[in-house]
């Protein structure tokens, strides 16, 4: 299953936004296959914050780890987020 994260904006911002926004997508977990990998794709993500991605990525890594697949993670803001959530949380995204 592949998740476009610009369908939730591309300014993502905040601890409650990405909390509202994980609660909002757990519906479209239901379908994904046991053995599928979950990717999440970053393309025209402007701004990503710390707080909206421990609030989404966090439970989804502890929940999926290797199965969940970042893509398109170029983006300045992105890369140190990402960086800074695996130093914080003491774990290795699998970037795709």
């Amino acid at each position: 299953m592949q998740v476009e994260l610009k369908k939730f904006g591309t300014t993502l911002l905040s601890r409650q936004n990405g909390r509202e926004a994980f609660a909002a997508f757990q519906s479209n977990l239901a379908s994904l296959g046991e053995k599928e990998d979950l990717k999440l794709d970053f393309e025209g993500i402007i701004t990503f914050s710390p707080s909206w991605g421990d609030e989404f990525l966090s439970p989804l890594i502890k929940q999926y780890g290797s199965r969940m697949v970042l893509m398109n993670t170029g983006n300045p803001s992105v890369k140190a987020t990402l960086e800074l959530l695996e130093k914080i949380n003491q774990l290795t995204f699998n970037v795709g």
